[in-house]
């Protein structure tokens, strides 16, 4: 769950209330702020707007740019200045860890592929959801090395599948996912949700290690509704 620690880890460097009073300030503007700019927004010694921002920046909350505030060119013109803007990356937190985001990616793929080639939204939707899975079973095996039995198959997809939030654990001569990360949308849509997730699932598995590991659809309460078996 490497993608959660990061977004806590960001999300409480804001914890600290001049580190949060600073880092509204800069979003709120309308191009990148200097030092000096913020510390005398909110009131601050520069050394210590310093401090905090390049906290944020070390944390993935800012991201720095550089320019020269004179706006000249050319000998004389001076040293640019390190300037501070709202980083483009994006931070979520979701307790259990949820995945819509991914689902919406996957859904409007299928939509315009759906509308492009005229095949079944639903076939699409099942394609892409494997097709997902068939590259989060190759970062694995980029990763950690292509398994070589069954076994070490199991441990690399329960790896990738705990790093997207499904909680897998051992119950038997199976794995189930304790979590569902599209806990909310397969409560509306139970059917569709399920047969994306069973196919996203089955396209790591395949690629991982077809055909001695399985990803079963299997639902149960409380639990996301695919499984994984040797069979």
């Amino acid at each position: 769950m490497r993608g959660f620690e990061q977004n806590i880890t960001g999300i409480g460097a804001l914890a600290e209330p001049v580190r949060l009073e600073l880092y509204l300030f800069v979003c709120a503007q309308p191009g990148p702020v200097s030092r000096d700019q913020a510390a005398e927004a909110i009131g601050i010694a520069r050394h210590k707007a310093k401090f905090h921002l390049d906290k944020m920046e070390a944390e993935g909350l800012l991201e720095a740019v550089y320019a020269r505030l004179s706006g000249r060119k050319g000998p004389g013109a001076g040293r640019s200045s390190k300037l501070y803007r709202r980083a483009a990356r994006e931070f979520a937190v979701s307790l259990p860890s949820r995945e819509y985001l991914l689902a919406g990616r996957l859904m409007s793929d299928a939509i315009a592929e759906s509308a492009r080639t005229g095949e079944p939204v639903m076939e699409a939707l099942y394609r892409v959801a494997a097709e997902h899975g068939a590259t989060m079973g190759e970062a694995a095996i980029a990763a950690e090395g292509r398994p070589g039995d069954p076994g070490a198959a199991l441990d690399l997809a329960v790896g990738a599948l705990e790093e997207h939030g499904y909680e897998p654990r051992a119950l038997g001569d199976r794995t189930i996912m304790a979590n569902c990360p599209f806990h909310a949308l397969a409560e509306a849509q139970t059917e569709l949700v399920c047969h994306m997730n069973h196919a996203l699932i089955s396209g790591l598995v395949e690629r991982l290690a077809p055909p001695k590991l399985e990803a079963r659809l299997e639902p149960g309460d409380n639990r996301c509704c695919v499984s994984l078996a040797l069979p």
